[in-house]
């Protein structure tokens, strides 16, 4: 869904409809772009229970006109100490259709969530109105609830086994117990302990996650479970205010998330290749696109294990200055649930925020509602293999929130879609800025998707017949995928005059 106007006052494009109306309520209310971040949330934390929750992490871009961007760091963090014993964690398969994917669960997945201490740190900078007027639209979402939409059931079609995982998971996604049926499109979906928790947020702060009864409950729970989480992590945990990755495609300038993130670090190498392989003039869908798109791929995803050296990973000044000799560095080729949220005021103030809370672990803070994340667990987080995470570390998010500056106009944008974040983001820019494509048409055109020698296609038949020829003189093997689906990510963006939410995930855009 797109919405334009020629003199629009602000702009909004999140991952579901009751997420925008959070905003547009506080923005309506005078609250400026943070406000209404803060406030869409903590609405998305109820209406896309499995992409987003105050047990996951996120990462945020946030520009006033006429400043630099500054980034906010609150993804997930390892534990301080690993569990002795028995550890609950075991692998579930999430079925995308043509193409399935492996999470794995249980308490021994959960790390030190950063939601609740990223959005007061976002407010407190930046924030203008109380935070108790922020927490009410999705305090009243999640206590009178909402219709499950159809994309929102597709997702618990996809990730069953984590919906059953236990009761009280199973009832935050609308179900009864376990066993019950899972809920169709229409069925109402509401979790009034999360409205209670919200309450008490309002009154007592982050300190009643960090710190409270329900910091104690968990990390009890952890203990006795076969967890790693304990209560000093919780209570040392902090969000961190960073400088953004910078870089220039053709004649923009972008930002996006710095490391320890992996996420900035991956658009920015995919651009770059793109600007590299694309030639001029070429079209959309054209056997010259299609091959760029795969080399940018295949060459990104080498430069990044070039990247995930422990002396670099170590040093965030090492892994910038290396990224910055690889970025422009001809190459030789080789062979997690989230959600998004842009929001430009149009008073100058602007934020992209993406999301996260894995697939989610099962497990479920009692009297609170909060589904805990599954960060442990996720494969392209844990790439030295699981168990073998470094200890009181801020894990290698691919999330990329990212601002475009060209000239005098600004684009946010991000995506959900776990290691198909950064394949997602650098096909929008590529159509935003090669192919002069309007906001909406950059964001639902067909994508790709190439990793591990492994090519999906999505509308193949949207690409014309000398893709489509190019595609079975070069990838006869791809999978193809005959609609669009949430497999290859969910853009939610906002431009100068326009915004624009990605269908493939439900999402939502409102312009005034």
């Amino acid at each position: 869904m797109d919405g334009s106007s020629s003199s629009a006052r602000w702009r909004i494009a999140t991952g579901h409809e009751q997420t925008t109306l959070a905003a547009r309520i506080v923005l309506e209310d005078g609250g400026n772009a943070v406000d209404a971040a803060v406030a869409a949330a903590l609405a998305a934390c109820v209406a896309e229970p499995l992409l987003c929750s105050l047990g996951g992490g996120g990462h945020a871009l946030v520009q006033d006109d006429g400043r630099a961007p500054l980034a906010l760091d609150f993804f997930a963090h390892t534990p301080r100490q690993r569990h002795h014993g028995e550890l609950d964690f075991y692998p579930i398969i999430g079925n995308f259709g043509p193409d399935t994917q492996e999470f794995h669960v249980g308490m021994g997945s959960i790390a030190t969530p950063g939601v609740v201490a990223g959005l007061y740190a976002l407010h407190e900078r930046h924030g203008s109105r109380p935070v108790s007027a922020l927490i009410g639209p999705a305090t009243r979402l999640a206590r009178e609830g909402l219709a499950l939409n159809a994309v929102q059931a597709f997702t618990l079609q996809i990730l069953e086994p984590i919906v059953r995982a236990s009761n009280p998971g199973a009832r935050v996604f609308g179900l009864a117990d376990r066993e019950a049926p899972l809920p169709s499109p229409g069925a109402h979906l509401d979790n009034p302990d999360f409205g209670d928790f919200l309450e008490g947020l309002a009154r007592e702060g982050p300190d009643l996650f960090y710190r409270g009864e329900a910091a104690r409950r968990l990390t009890r729970d952890s203990v006795e479970g076969g967890g790693h989480l304990r209560l000093a992590d919780l209570e040392r945990y902090r969000a961190r205010w960073r400088r953004p990755l910078r870089w220039h495609y053709r004649d923009t300038t972008l930002w996006s998330t710095p490391p320890p993130a992996f996420g900035g670090l991956m658009v920015a190498l995919a651009s770059s290749r793109l600007e590299t392989h694309l030639p001029a003039d070429t079209g959309f869908g054209a056997p010259d696109h299609l091959a760029a798109l795969c080399l940018a791929m295949v060459e990104s995803e080498d430069l990044r294990a070039q990247l995930e050296q422990p002396e670099l990973l170590a040093s965030e000044r090492s892994l910038r200055q290396a990224f910055a000799g690889l970025a422009g560095k001809p190459q030789q080729v080789s062979r997690r649930g989230t959600t998004h949220i842009s929001i430009d005021d149009g008073r100058g103030l602007a934020v992209a925020m993406t999301l996260s809370n894995g697939e989610a672990s099962g497990y479920v803070i009692p009297d609170s509602g909060i589904l805990m994340n599954n960060m442990l667990g996720e494969e392209d987080l844990n790439r030295s293999g699981f168990h073998n995470w470094p200890r009181n570390r801020r894990l290698a998010s691919m999330m990329a929130p990212t601002i475009i500056r060209a000239g005098s106009e600004r684009y946010l944008l991000g995506s959900g879609g776990s290691n198909r974040i950064r394949t997602a983001l650098a096909q929008v820019i590529c159509n935003l800025i090669d192919f002069r494509m309007d906001l909406n048409a950059a964001v639902n055109a067909p994508r790709l998707h190439l990793e591990r020698g492994h090519l999906s296609v999505e509308m193949a038949s949207e690409w014309g017949s000398e893709a489509q020829d190019w595609l079975l003189a070069n990838h006869r093997q791809a999978r193809t995928w005959p609609e669009r689906n949430l497999f290859f990510g969910g853009v939610h963006a906002v431009g100068p005059d326009s915004a624009a939410a990605d269908g493939r995930r439900g999402g939502h855009a409102a312009v005034a």
